[in-house]
């Protein structure tokens, strides 16, 4: 009969318990009667048996073991996981083949490509007879790529002998922090290329040499307040620095080449590649006027002067009257513009055309043109002279004390009186004297266009106090460039005809094509009656008569006038030390040279008569010798200047 069904053990799903006669603890043993479904059924007639508690097996149970699934299902995973990596691969390569090929076909080409600059010749600076006083010379750079460098105290110890160079100065450069990826620095520069081929022959790793723009001044100081000097711009570019250079860059620096080339990845060209070039446009030469030799005795003598009469500074101008064109401008002190250093910070630029003084009795030839021109008075008009006037509240005398004196018009101008000049001017009136200083240049920039160029400064008449309008009538109170001053000579010299200063006569191409500068036309200041007389009246101050006798040059005929002028003290106000200066032309009867000789503050002497005509003598004796100017023949009976004799 059946005895009731068999469950599985909880502890051990292989052991069967039964809950029916005949089970047995065991439940993965044969018995009688048992079927394999787990089903007992006992002897007919016997007793249905309930088990009692079934003890625990002997040994723990060993652990589930889970099994791998089958070969088929592992192949069908590996297949849809290689398939899912071709298929990210397929969209990668379609991406670099069809959408950014040629963004990436452009950054291979850039890391395989090099490119350098080959830099253009600048074009070269020479005086009017084509002495060359700047040019274009071949230098070259050694550099380094510091990553590619791997015994930096090897290659500093070989490099240090070919560049004149420690070896301890060297490895600092070539040793760089690795987190900043440094791959360029320059090791030396401005070397020959002699030079540059020792360290080529040295055949050193991460070492380069590349061209370099180069720039040389073979007379060193001659011209530099005019030529100007080189310093590295933006991109480490070779640009003018100040002068001419720096006013006529973009005519002097040409058009740089290019050369493509292939490199290695250190940086190293490879023979084989491919190569391409652009080649490089030479600048533009400039062809000055200035006379070489007139210049060197020009800048000579100032610097003399300077020294000898301890004087802050000075400057000379020589320019030729009938065209403006300037044959000297020379400074002192001077700089090798080879070789600049902090030392010659403040004698960079150049005094002629940027420093602005108040020019004293040199600019009462204005006020007697002004007058002349409106006839209002004659070389011969009697003027009575006190020993002071009194204008604005300011007692004006003359640089010498006297009593009264009576003197004609000449004579003021010879004498240089104050006084006499200042009743002249009173006779042309404010708005007229204003009027004749504009006319002749004053107040506003000659037109020579060199960099820093003032204008001096000169208010309108209508804000001229009481004293001065007396005191700007003999150069106080207003203030201007030497240069402005020299062109109000030449001016005078020129038959009354303003011509505008230049000091570049021409400019020729890289083609070799010549283009002279225009000279514009002058204008017409006094009319050439007035020049003449005034002309005449100048004369008589480089004589013994006047207050130049030392500026008088053996056989010509010298018309010029002195000025002392008070030098403003730009700390404390008013007026400390003197600007002494000197400018006239020659011949009289023919004008081919004007000079013109400043000092700043000297300590030794201040007379304008007395240190700056001496300088003025030697600077136009050399010119007119150089130039060849014949004497005059004749010379005319002299002015009169004094009533009293």
């Amino acid at each position: 009969m059946y005895g009731g069904r068999l469950r599985r053990d909880v502890d051990d799903p292989g052991r069967a318990v039964g809950d029916g006669p005949g089970a047995d603890e065991y439940g993965d043993e044969e018995h009688d009667g048992r079927y394999p479904g787990g089903r007992y059924v006992g002897r007919p007639g016997s007793v249905p048996w309930r088990p009692g508690r079934v003890s625990r097996p002997r040994h723990p149970p060993a652990r589930r073991a889970y099994r791998l699934g089958s070969p088929r299902r592992r192949l069908r995973v590996s297949i849809v996981l290689m398939c899912a990596v071709l298929s990210v691969l397929g969209l990668r390569l379609t991406q670099l083949q069809g959408f950014s090929a040629s963004t990436y076909a452009a950054q291979a080409e850039a890391q395989r490509l090099r490119t350098i600059v080959l830099p253009a010749a600048r074009g070269a600076i020479t005086d009017r007879a084509g002495h060359t006083l700047a040019q274009y010379v071949e230098l070259r750079a050694v550099y380094a790529n510091p990553t590619n460098v791997r015994d930096i105290a090897g290659t500093a110890a070989k490099l240090a002998p070919v560049l004149d160079d420690s070896t301890e100065a060297l490895r600092r450069r070539l040793t760089t922090d690795p987190a900043e990826h440094i791959k360029f620095v320059y090791l030396a520069r401005g070397l020959t290329p002699d030079v540059a081929e020792k360290v080529s022959a040295l055949g050193l790793r991460g070492i380069g040499i590349t061209e370099e723009r180069g720039r040389t001044y073979p007379s060193r100081e001659l011209a530099a307040n005019v030529i100007g000097f080189m310093r590295h711009g933006d991109g480490d570019i070779l640009e003018g620095g100040g002068g001419l250079e720096l006013a006529y860059d973009e005519v002097l620096r040409g058009t740089d080449g290019l050369r493509r080339l292939e490199a290695n990845p250190a940086g190293i060209e490879i023979p084989s590649g491919q190569s391409r070039e652009k080649d490089p446009i030479p600048g533009s030469s400039l062809r000055l006027t200035l006379e070489r030799d007139i210049q060197w005795n020009a800048q000579n003598a100032i610097a003399d002067a300077v020294r000898t009469s301890e004087a802050d500074g000075g400057t000379a101008v020589v320019m030729d009257p009938r065209t403006g064109d300037i044959l000297a401008m020379a400074d002192a002190p001077q700089f090798d513009p080879n070789n600049i250093t902090a030392r010659d910070t403040p004698a960079l630029g150049n005094r002629s055309t940027r420093d602005a003084y108040e020019p004293g009795s040199v600019n009462k030839v204005i006020t007697m043109a002004a007058a002349l021109d409106r006839g209002l008075i004659t070389s011969e008009t009697p003027m009575t002279i006190p020993p002071f006037i009194t204008r604005g509240g300011v007692r004006i005398e003359d640089s010498e004390p006297h009593g009264v004196e009576h003197l004609t018009a000449a004579g003021v101008l010879a004498r240089s009186s104050n006084i006499g000049t200042v009743e002249i001017s009173e006779r042309v009136g404010r708005i007229g004297l204003e009027q004749a200083l504009r006319s002749f240049g004053l107040g506003a920039r000659t037109g020579l266009n060199f960099p820093g160029e003032g204008a001096g400064l000169l208010p309108a008449a209508r804000d001229w106090s009481g004293s001065q309008a007396a005191t700007i009538s003999y150069g106080q109170g207003m203030s201007a460039t030497a240069l402005q001053m020299a062109s109000v000579y030449a001016t005078i010299a020129n038959g009354g005809v303003r011509v505008t200063p230049r000091l570049v006569d021409a400019i020729t191409g890289p083609d070799g094509v010549v283009k002279v500068t225009p000279q514009p036309p002058g204008q017409r200041v006094v009319s050439a009656q007035t020049a003449a007389t005034l002309t005449r009246m100048l004369e008589a101050v480089a004589t013994n008569e006047g207050t130049a006798p030392l500026a008088e040059v053996p056989g010509y005929r010298v018309a010029g006038k002195t000025g002392t002028a008070k030098r403003p003290d730009p700390v404390h106000g008013g007026y400390q030390g003197y600007v002494p200066s000197f400018i006239g032309f020659a011949p009289a009867d023919d004008p081919r040279v004007v000079v013109e000789i400043v000092l700043d503050n000297p300590k030794k002497g201040y007379f304008g008569g007395q240190v700056a005509a001496p300088v003025f003598q030697r600077v136009m004796s050399f010119a007119l010798t150089t130039l060849g100017v014949p004497q005059p023949i004749t010379r005319p009976a002299p002015l009169l200047l004094d009533l009293d004799r």
